[in-house]
């Protein structure tokens, strides 16, 4: 079977994007993702997008799978990322004016919003704060788990964990460049307390509006970027008090501007997505 795809970038985040408007399952197994994803011996990405039919109350259907073939609910960078790809399959040479798509995800219903000047700008929805949505052991079931101490690899970090529809676990350090990622990032993702694995992020608070962040995700290791990370981390910086509502935050891979509103909760991130090449596999 040939398969026609279209690789994007979101800071570095990258994916194949695969149209499969014609059908309302996967074209590929997790199996064939994860070939395709190979670095070396496939296409190369941190994962598969495919760009469903949309339901009654929405244009478009979103599924993933990570380079492990894994299926995670939602992907900030990939989301805007399928934007994109939605465009170019709706033939939208030029954006003159803001264009939404409503995209339902395992997440729940995402609105992505082109804009004129090439950027991306996605209503996240809400965060979810309790333990049993994110889910972990943490805390009792109908509590939040904020600062919460955790030992991993014979040290206690304090953390604070956040769903964005899939789980997040954020924990604030004095220097991210002395985080040794490859070696803490599996030991977080894969902790007991987190029943169905967790991606972590490292903050490095420079000022209230401005953190740096690396990021271990569950399924798919180190990456330059991960979008519902940022927001997830704006959140544990305003729950825990060390940012304000809305952050620039910088990625190995680039930068993306979170809003947390303050009228209606919902989480905003605004960022780029960029066409890489096109091809058949």
């Amino acid at each position: 079977m040939t398969i026609k795809f279209t690789k994007y970038h979101g800071l570095g985040n990258d994916f194949i994007l695969i149209d499969n408007r014609h059908q309302s399952e996967p074209l590929l197994t997790p199996e064939q993702a994860v070939e395709l994803c190979d670095r070396n011996f496939g296409i190369g990405a941190d994962g598969v997008i495919f760009a469903l039919p949309g339901t009654p109350t929405t244009d478009y259907t979103m599924r993933i799978f990570n380079s492990d073939g894994s299926e995670p609910q939602m992907c900030g960078n990939g989301i805007r990322c399928l934007a994109k790809f939605i465009a170019e399959l709706e033939n939208r040479d030029q954006i003159t004016s803001p264009v939404s798509y409503k995209i339902d995800t395992l997440a729940g219903v995402i609105t992505p919003q082109l804009q004129p000047d090439g950027q991306v700008k996605v209503d996240m929805g809400l965060p979810r704060l309790l333990a049993k949505e994110i889910p972990t052991t943490l805390a009792a079931a109908d509590e939040k788990v904020v600062n919460i101490p955790l030992e991993v690899a014979g040290h206690s970090w304090k953390i604070t964990c956040v769903s964005m529809g899939n789980p997040h676990c954020i924990t604030f350090v004095e220097d991210i460049a002395a985080i040794k990622l490859s070696e803490i990032g599996p030991l977080f993702e894969h902790h007991s307390v987190f029943p169905e694995r967790t991606n972590t992020e490292f903050i490095q608070v420079v000022e209230r509006n401005y953190i740096k962040m690396r990021v271990w995700e569950r399924g798919a290791g180190a990456t330059l970027a991960c979008g519902t990370g940022a927001c997830a981390a704006v959140v544990a910086g305003v729950l825990t008090g060390n940012c304000d509502l809305i952050v620039t935050v910088e990625l190995p891979g680039g930068c993306l501007d979170i809003e947390w509103s303050n009228n209606n909760q919902h989480l905003y991130m605004t960022g780029p997505a960029q066409r890489v090449f096109t091809g058949e596999y």
